[in-house]
């Protein structure tokens, strides 16, 4: 199924005024474990990334975030 030009922009922009982003940066090697992780829990490695972030700052602060 092809994509519009149309659609593509708007989801762009639907992306851009609806999330923030964040680039992080793992040794070689890195990336792999991450996926490979997260297919054995069944979950896309956004999911399960932020899944963890979660999991992390309810440990460190007791917050309940929603990401």
């Amino acid at each position: 199924m092809t994509v519009s030009k149309a659609q593509q922009k708007a989801v762009a922009k639907y992306m851009k005024n609806n999330y923030d982003e964040i680039k992080i940066r793992v040794e070689k090697g890195g990336k792999n474990a991450i996926k490979s992780a997260a297919d054995k829990a069944n979950e896309s490695v956004n999911a399960y990334i932020k899944k963890a972030v979660i999991r992390q700052i309810k440990a460190d602060t007791g917050e309940d975030v929603e990401l």
